[in-house]
């Protein structure tokens, strides 16, 4: 990360990232958060706005793999790092084995908590690839659900690993090819 002042403008940080996997170089100023990033300049609306304080989940990101509230983190701390929102997900027009739960299992509601509840269930399904309802639970519960369709985004979590879970002799198939 690089910095300099640039007349008027103010200090501005050079910052070299990835999001969803394409790299990224970006002039910032130094208070600008990741949600603004994102949804300003890439316009990865996706990436919900809504309490701005990191309460409730809607703006969640992965960052290294790492749950993150996109708008309680320094656009500046993910120089050199690896950022996913829900619109990396899907890959070749085909949605991901949690997007396809969540849409199978109704737990996207009205949908406002949906990315975020899907970026928290990938990372819990990389860490956890079988979890109880208690774990699926306390994952959740960092995110707000304003419909109260934790029960259908639960749903959604264990048939998400079920996707996974069928999906992985297939890819060990291609992956021997």
């Amino acid at each position: 990360m690089n910095s300099d002042m640039t007349g008027d403008t103010g200090t501005r940080l050079t910052i070299d990232f990835a999001v969803d996997g394409r790299p990224r170089t970006e002039r910032i100023a130094p208070n600008t958060v990741l949600l603004d990033l994102l949804r300003d300049r890439y316009g990865m609306t996706g990436v919900k706005a809504s309490c701005e304080r990191g309460v409730c989940g809607a703006c969640t990101t992965l960052i290294d793999g790492t749950p993150s509230a996109s708008c309680s983190v320094f656009a500046f701390s993910v120089d050199g790092r690896d950022v996913e929102t829900v619109a990396g997900q899907a890959s070749g027009g085909e949605l991901s084995p949690v997007q396809r739960a969540f849409a199978e299992c109704g737990g996207f509601q009205c949908g406002y908590c949906t990315p975020g509840m899907i970026m928290l269930t990938t990372a819990l399904l990389r860490e956890d690839p079988e979890p109880d309802d208690e774990t699926i639970r306390s994952w959740i519960s960092s995110n707000v659900c304003r419909c109260t369709g934790y029960q259908m985004i639960i749903d959604s979590v264990r048939r998400a690993a079920e996707l996974i879970r069928d999906d992985e002799p297939a890819r060990d198939i291609e992956d021997a090819r």
